[in-house]
């Protein structure tokens, strides 16, 4: 078996950055913010912290992606050939998926949020009685997926351990022996 390295590597690093960023801004930059003297400034607290959290995460899910795609093409023979291996990576795909998704619509939501710098808020999850109705409604939704798109990505780091599990020597032959010696 070919050593995978670099395209683990990059499936590891990325989906570390994407899962650990989000959550650390939504446990600590969000309520943060709140803490930054009035409802103007909350605002801008946030936004600047978001807005600066938006490319490195971009190039998180991109060097994760590009690792995925690595992993793809290492595993293609296994993916067929060892029961259980497929569905593992039609479940990640799904995952990987879902997180992509949720993680686009938060950035949508999030450049209606950061379109006025100092929209006073109580916090950057937290709409004051003074936010504007579409950035309040785009908070409620945010307030959401900061929290789906860790479930989601920690998930994957999940499936990914499980993954590996299934690269062992002993499982490795258990699935191919599954696979020619059908039992029931």
């Amino acid at each position: 078996m070919a050593r995978d390295t670099l395209s683990r590597s990059l499936h590891d690093l990325g989906l570390s950055a994407w899962f650990g960023g989000t959550l650390a801004n939504a446990v600590a930059l969000n309520p943060a913010a709140g803490k930054a003297g009035d409802d103007s400034a909350s605002g801008r607290v946030a936004n600047t912290g978001w807005d600066r959290w938006t490319p490195v995460n971009a190039v998180a899910i991109g060097m994760h992606l590009a690792g995925d795609v690595g992993q793809l093409v290492g595993n293609k023979g296994r993916i067929g050939a060892q029961e259980g291996v497929g569905t593992m990576a039609v479940a990640k795909t799904a995952l990987t998926a879902a997180a992509l998704g949720a993680t686009g619509y938060s950035r949508v939501l999030g450049r209606k949020v950061s379109a006025q710098k100092d929209v006073p808020v109580d916090a950057g999850d937290n709409p004051s009685f003074q936010t504007p109705e579409d950035v309040a409604a785009a908070q409620r939704q945010l307030k959401l997926l900061q929290w789906l798109i860790p479930a989601l990505t920690g998930a994957l780091v999940v499936v990914s351990a499980f993954a590996g599990e299934q690269q062992r020597e002993t499982e490795v032959k258990k699935g191919l022996l599954s696979r020619l010696l059908p039992i029931g």
